[in-house]
């Protein structure tokens, strides 16, 4: 897993830089309401943690050790699922990711795949402890 090494930030906007080097999202949780793992085609793995409380997304961390661009869209996904309903999570698509990022690279695109479908794992995780 991993090659956060193995692309440069120069390649990426400000904006994306900034959240990606930004830890508000990044760590792992200690005792989540619920947790996702899925390990992408490419390689990266990715962990989300949700806090959720009266069906509303309290508290959002993520894990990865992958490429930055793996970063940007786990970050992207974590700033857009925070404070919304499960619902609501449910419509963030890759498409909104792809769109938030403006300048992710086309080779990288299948990062915001693999972001929304840990997310919505992680959901699905809630849902079904119900």
């Amino acid at each position: 897993m991993g090659h956060a090494n193995g692309d440069s930030l120069t390649e990426y906007p400000n904006e994306v830089v900034e959240l990606i080097n930004n830890q508000r999202y990044f760590g792992r949780m200690h005792d989540p309401v619920s947790a996702a793992y899925l390990k992408g085609p490419c390689g990266d793995a990715m962990e989300f943690y949700l806090v959720i409380d009266r069906g509303k997304i309290t508290e959002i961390k993520y894990y990865t050790e992958g490429c930055h661009a793996t970063r940007a869209c786990a970050a992207m996904v974590a700033k857009l699922a925070e404070a919304k309903t499960i619902k609501e999570a449910l419509l963030i698509s890759a498409g909104e990711v792809i769109a938030q990022l403006k300048g992710l690279p086309a080779d990288h695109l299948h990062c915001s795949i693999l972001s929304v479908s840990t997310l919505y794992r992680a959901i699905a995780d809630y849902l079904l402890k119900r």
